[in-house]
């Protein structure tokens, strides 16, 4: 469930309170003062069986007396009474209800139920949708509609809140009253047992009043649903969550590497980036961020070398430091640059920050300033000034204002003072310029812009089209977990996990296993030497441990020595261990490789998630490691490996030569695959994975295996759906239906390039030939969870591959209605093809219950509609265009409530 009657909680046209009261402070008697005080302009009714007006109006004994069913209930009764009014509100119509009530939780029942799940229950019938309990309200300033515990109905703003701690939210309606920062919705969650934050994302990122989002989040628990949210919304506005930070609880002993390196933050943070979006660690970062990213047209797309202009060494030096703190990048500016600040200022710190003295004059502002913006360096400016006796911040602002505006890079300004700057603050936060008091703020805001841009950029860039024709064997992996798990064993040790990275093409070094040192010897000898022996338990997770790994070993002899020597050791310090072997592998000699880690875990609620980072013995210590979400492209893995300290290594640098970078990206793309299609795998290590210029190996692996029975649905975005692929014959010709995938990014442009100019107009309706590459990255990496586009591929006469028709299709996030569009190749009409595409994408919807189809067409587009009645749907005239639409039969199944 997502959006249904939701417009009820936030545009109602009646509302009933439930336990309204004249006893003071009480929360029946706040409720009533708020909603009248605010100025909501419709009925107001209060309920109560034992008075007969409440704050001087007239009140109603029970819900079924009112004299209509109300849009919006609030109820703030006992937790028992609250199921059986929500049913019987459910019952006259009433479709949105805020419980202020806690304690529903508690069990009091004797079979253990509890009032919260009777509540859920009652309103299922009637998708009656709930806010709480335990919330503190909601705010819907466009209607004047404080159902809040606030006395105050906040100002009318464009920023949206929605937070899931009543005190939270409470303590930020106060702070942001204070700073005159207004709000076009203002939500508290409570308990969030039905509207939740997917909910809320879903909503607020189609309303028109609102501009930014800005949550503050505790927990979440369906994470495909947040995460689908999520990223709708971050590609039509800023997203911007606060949470608290959790230190990451100390490893316990024998812990995998995964477990201790992907802690829950990392791992949400790491859903915050994929998603789009941007995570600040404080309030007040909240609102910087807020008011910055608003000016996105402004702010997005530039570099991030910043130039510093101020009236004062010391406020510019405190800026510098924080910029480089954050790892930011202070400009170097050119020659060319100095030349023309000498030109224009009589003195100047010749560096950056450019100082230009505390008297500065406005005229010497201004030519500075536009020197700053003509040079090519310089990506974005910060502007300062310290409030002085010799020129007011005021007159600086008037004279500098009209270039700050129009300036073609990303200005920031901040003004040191008290109220001597206030009227330069104010005229800057009219003409849309962010506006900050300490040089730290606007730093920190300049560097949340990047991180923002960083997350942006993942969530829209195309990867490239790679040909990787490798096809992994899915089913030989299976059996090998199958036969683990039947035989009661959770971990495959090296040899079986080097066996299952094998079948997904990770190169792995081959490892033999012996029962005893004798056995050892003969393995020795045929492999070759230098060798290396390591112990081989289910239950020692890190060889070093125990001592369990004997390197270059030389000669049969040293072999036994070190095997026999091995075998005591473990039996006396690991006594418990199962032993199943000793394993031989040749030593490897590759001096200039560096040791990484790749690897997976899975969060208690984002599911799975990749680990890469700097490995060997030492990786926790090290902690150089970053967090990714499957499914991965060739892209966001590079954007993995970008994002550790390591990096910088694998690159060139004096006498080493880069490593393969592209063999890197590869084994962290099979690994997302293999973490895809077995889904019993809940944890493994690859440690160490050399990389060098020659390529990757993987030295050491191991898997711990789990039965899973909600197979892709633990993930939290959902991969590239295989399974519906399929070769079809028309007219002699074979043709490859599939979903489309984010490397179908250039066949879809050159499609739409081959496409007539009036086939191109018909279909978007409006004339256009170039689409723009942040929209094709929005028509190739959709979400398989709520929207499927299907091309078909056909071969031409050279053997390339060549995209020949889509059809599209966009549910709603309820998986009610589905809008969708066609198009075919041009020359190739009238074949059979859109028929094909439009019968396949029918068969899908139907397959996961979607109730409706529509589409819209020109009125002159004939094909459109005879396709769309050859297909069986009805088409008719709404206003100037034509509908076409289908119901289609889902024989009596109800849909799923969530998508």
């Amino acid at each position: 469930m997502s959006v249904r009657n939701l417009e009820f909680l936030f545009q109602p046209r009646s509302v009933a309170v439930i336990g309204a009261s004249n006893r003071p402070d009480s929360i029946g008697a706040l409720l009533m003062h708020n909603l009248r005080q605010g100025g909501f302009e419709g009925p107001v009714w209060p309920v109560n069986h034992r008075q007969k007006t409440v704050a001087g109006m007239r009140a109603w004994r029970a819900v079924s007396d009112l004299p209509e069913a109300p849009e919006l209930a609030l109820i703030c009764t006992p937790p028992a009474t609250v199921p059986a009014i929500v049913a019987e509100l459910g019952r006259i119509g009433t479709r949105a209800v805020v419980v202020f009530t806690a304690g529903l939780q508690a069990s009091g029942q004797p079979d253990g139920s509890s009032d919260e799940q009777k509540m859920l229950d009652a309103a299922k019938p009637y998708v009656l949708r709930i806010i709480g309990p335990n919330s503190m309200g909601m705010l819907a300033t466009g209607v004047r509609l404080n159902a809040s515990f606030s006395r105050a109905l906040p100002l009318p703003g464009t920023l949206a809140f929605v937070s899931q701690s009543g005190a939270m939210a409470a303590a930020m309606l106060d702070w942001a009253s204070m700073r005159g920062i207004g709000f076009s919705h203002f939500v508290s969650l409570g308990d969030g047992v039905d509207v939740d934050f997917g909910d809320m994302l879903d909503y607020l990122a189609s309303d028109a009043g609102t501009r930014a989002i800005l949550l503050y989040v505790e927990s979440l628990r369906v994470a495909r649903k947040f995460m689908s949210a999520a990223r709708a919304a971050a590609r039509n506005k800023p997203v911007i969550v606060v949470k608290p930070r959790r230190a990451p609880e100390p490893p316990q002993a024998g812990a995998s590497h995964m477990s201790a390196l992907a802690d829950a933050d990392a791992v949400f943070d790491a859903a915050i980036r994929r998603a789009g979006m941007l995570r600040v660690s404080t309030l007040s970062d909240l609102f910087d961020a807020a008011e910055t990213l608003a000016r996105v047209h402004r702010l997005y797309g530039h570099g991030q070398r910043l130039a510093i202009l101020a009236n004062g060494g010391g406020a510019s030096m405190l800026a510098a430091d924080a910029l480089s703190l954050g790892r930011g990048e202070l400009v170097s500016l050119s020659e060319t640059t100095y030349a023309a600040l000498d030109a224009v200022l009589p003195s100047w710190s010749r560096g950056n920050p450019v100082d230009i003295i505390g008297g500065a004059s406005p005229e010497h502002y201004l030519a500075a300033f536009d020197v700053l913006q003509k040079a090519p360096e310089v990506d974005a400016i910060l502007f300062m000034h310290a409030t002085t006796a010799a020129v007011p911040s005021a007159q600086i602002a008037k004279t500098c204002l009209p270039a700050l505006k129009a300036s073609s890079k990303p200005v920031l300004c901040c003004w040191l003072g008290g109220r001597a700057v206030t009227h330069a603050q104010r005229h800057c936060s009219v003409a849309g310029i962010p506006t900050y008091d300490t040089p730290e703020r606007a730093v920190r805001a300049f560097l949340q812009i990047l991180e923002y841009r960083r997350n942006q950029r993942a969530l829209r860039e195309v990867p490239a089209a790679v040909a990787d024709d490798f096809v992994p064997d899915v089913a030989q992996a299976r059996a090998i977990i199958t036969q683990a798990l039947d035989a009661g064993r959770c971990v495959l040790g090296e040899p079986r996990a080097k066996q299952l990275l094998g079948l997904y093409g990770i190169p792995v070094l081959d490892t033999q296993v012996a029962a005893d040192a004798s056995q050892a010897v003969v393995l020795a000898e045929a492999i070759g030497f230098p060798v290396v022996l390591k112990i081989l338990s289910p239950d020692i997770a890190h060889k070093s441990d125990v001592s369990g790994v004997a390197l270059n070993l030389s000669d049969a002899l040293a072999v036994r020595k070190a095997a026999q020597a091995m075998l005591c050791r473990v039996h006396e310090l690991r006594p418990d261990a199962r032993i199943d072997g000793i394993m031989v592998q040749a030593m490897v000699q590759r001096p200039r490789a560096h040791e990484l880690i790749v690897g997976m875990t899975s969060d208690a609620v984002l599911g799975p998630v990749l680990v890469f980072g700097q490995g060997g013995t030492a990786t926790e210590l090290i902690h150089d490691r970053t967090v990714a979400l499957p499914p991965l492209n060739r892209t966001l893995a590079r954007h993995v490996v970008d994002r550790t300290r390591v990096a910088r290594l694998l690159a060139s640098y004096r006498d080493r030569p880069p490593v393969d970078h592209e063999a890197l990206y590869q084994v962290l793309v099979r690994v997302s695959q293999l973490v895809c299609d077995l889904h019993d795998v809940v944890e493994m290590d690859i440690n160490p994975l050399l990389a060098d210029e020659h390529g990757v190996l993987a030295l050491d692996a191991r898997v711990r295996l789990e039965r899973n029975a909600v197979g892709t649905r633990r993930l939290a975005i959902r991969p590239y759906p295989s399974a519906l692929e399929q070769t079809v014959i028309l007219h002699d010709q074979t043709l490859l239906l599939r979903p489309i995938r984010p490397e179908d990014a250039d066949a879809l442009r050159d499609f739409y390039v081959s496409c007539a100019p009036d086939d191109m107009r018909l279909r978007f309706f409006t004339a256009r030939r170039d689409i723009p590459l942040s929209e094709l990255a929005r028509y190739t990496q959709i979400d398989y969870d709520r929207e499927m586009t299907f091309v078909a591929f056909a071969c031409d006469a050279d053997g390339r591959s060549m995209m020949m028709g889509e059809v599209r299709v966009l549910c709603d996030p309820d998986n009610v209605r589905a809008e969708f569009a066609v198009q075919v190749r041009s020359g190739i009409k009238q074949k059979g093809l859109g028929r094909l595409l439009m019968q396949r994408m029918i068969d899908y919807l139907r397959a996961r219950h979607t109730r409706e189809l529509v589409g819209e067409c020109l009125p002159e587009n004939d094909s459109m509609q005879r396709l769309a009645r050859a297909v069986g749907m009805t088409v008719h005239r709404d206003n100037r265009m034509l509908e076409c639409v289908m119901h289609l039969d889902l024989q009596g199944e109800e849909p799923p409530t969530s998508c």
